[in-house]
């Protein structure tokens, strides 16, 4: 498929200039290069699923390698293949009820025919046990359905199974791409979603700090002020890329009573706040976030004085990983020069020995980790959790299979 390779290589080239400019759109975008894998794939008459699972899982290895820090990316190729397998177990359940239905017993499996062997309803069975299925999977079959397909002749079963193979392949290929289509409606909606429940936590009178750009924080207070919530917002500014004025400038030109303030008076101005609402670039496994630099700072802040530390944050910024070493894998070293200037920079230059070795060594880096004891509470576009709960919701969108992205090794 040369013209997937050529949509792979752009995004990839895309994504090593970091041209995204932030999670929401690299999700999105994942979203639809997977989406466009999936509907150009031809799957053989073999395992269906399998095939496709490889494709998904070699486009993803390649597009991880590129930017390893963007951690929605991995998210979603995740997600996709947990849909895959989802999906492949909710068609196989529906199998083994046609199958057991054409055998004529609920008890009787269907034997070998010709020497070869055919697929047993307790192979299938035993199969699905492996996997858990989901409460979408589960809903997806009902005896009902399966009974419409069963004929009253009694034939060859195998014949049966064999010629549905190709129809069975066509409807996994739609069945993922209309999930994929529900991913990128929960990722495009996910703004509108959190902002809901605003009104359920931001109260009359209530002074909020938050930090940086977040166009989910922003979205967030907006919908307070539509419910006729009268609030303050502090709004530090995020140095050295001070992302917090644009966003103090945004709240104040949608008419909320905005304060801009350092990152040094965080601290001096926490005891006066009633809640810090931040959002962040991704949510780890054991419930601590990757955040903009700076906010670390933030939520020690706010755990001292025992301001409610608040993260809003879409399902696909959820992140299955671990944050083993973050200052050193989960982090993005920027240029220098935002923090000092070249010229001054020169100055410390060792040109004196003749090795020019600097003395000075600058570290920019663009994000910190909080751990999940500094988080009170997660809103999400499906509801508030706790710290504590993100194993749970972890089950819910992905695989234990799929938590590294790698191909299987040719034999």
């Amino acid at each position: 498929m040369p013209d997937m390779q050529v949509l792979v290589n752009d995004f990839a080239t895309k994504l090593k200039k970091h041209e995204f400019g932030g999670s929401h759109a690299a999700a999105r975008l994942t979203a639809e290069l997977l989406r466009s894998l999936v509907s150009q794939q031809r799957l053989s008459y073999g395992d269906q699923a399998e095939a496709l699972i490889e494709a998904i899982r070699a486009v993803g290895e390649q597009l991880i390698a590129v930017n390893p820090v963007e951690l929605a990316i991995g998210n979603i190729v995740r997600r996709v293949l947990h849909i895959i397998r989802e999906e492949d177990l909710s068609l196989m359940i529906n199998d083994v009820g046609e199958l057991k239905l054409l055998a004529g017993s609920d008890n009787e499996d269907i034997v070998e025919q010709n020497d070869n062997p055919v697929l047993s309803v307790a192979t299938i069975g035993a199969r699905s046990i492996l996997r858990t299925p989901s409460l979408h999977a589960l809903l997806e079959y009902s005896p009902d359905s399966a009974a419409v397909h069963h004929t009253s002749s009694g034939g060859d079963c195998r014949g049966k199974y064999n010629s549905d193979k190709s129809a069975r392949s066509r409807k996994l290929k739609h069945e993922v791409i209309e999930a994929i289509n529900e991913v990128l409606q929960d990722i495009d909606s996910c703004h509108e979603q959190i902002a809901e429940q605003a009104v359920e936590h931001i109260h009359h009178k209530e002074i909020i700090l938050t930090l940086g750009r977040s166009k989910t924080v922003l979205e967030f207070l907006c919908a307070a002020k539509e419910k006729k919530r009268s609030f303050q917002v502090l709004v530090a500014e995020g140095a050295p890329r001070y992302q917090g004025h644009v966003l103090a400038k945004e709240l104040a030109a949608r008419g909320l009573q905005t304060t801009l303030i350092t990152d040094s008076a965080v601290f001096a101005m926490i005891s006066r706040v009633n809640m810090v609402i931040v959002g962040v670039r991704a949510v780890m496994a054991n419930g601590g976030v990757i955040a903009p630099v700076g906010l670390n700072m933030v939520a020690l802040a706010a755990r001292k004085h025992a301001v409610p530390f608040v993260v809003v944050a879409g399902t696909h910024k959820l992140c299955p990983l671990y944050p083993h070493k973050p200052e050193i894998l989960l982090n993005d070293m920027r240029s220098p020069s935002e923090l000092l200037d070249f010229g001054e920079f020169s100055d410390c230059m060792d040109f004196g020995i003749g090795t020019g070795d600097p003395l000075l060594h600058v570290t920019n880096p663009a994000f910190d980790y909080v751990p999940p004891e500094l988080v009170n509470l997660f809103i999400t576009d499906i509801g508030g959790y706790n710290p504590s709960y993100m194993y749970r919701l972890i089950a819910d969108y992905y695989s234990a299979d799929d938590l590294v992205v790698q191909r299987k090794p040719t034999p």
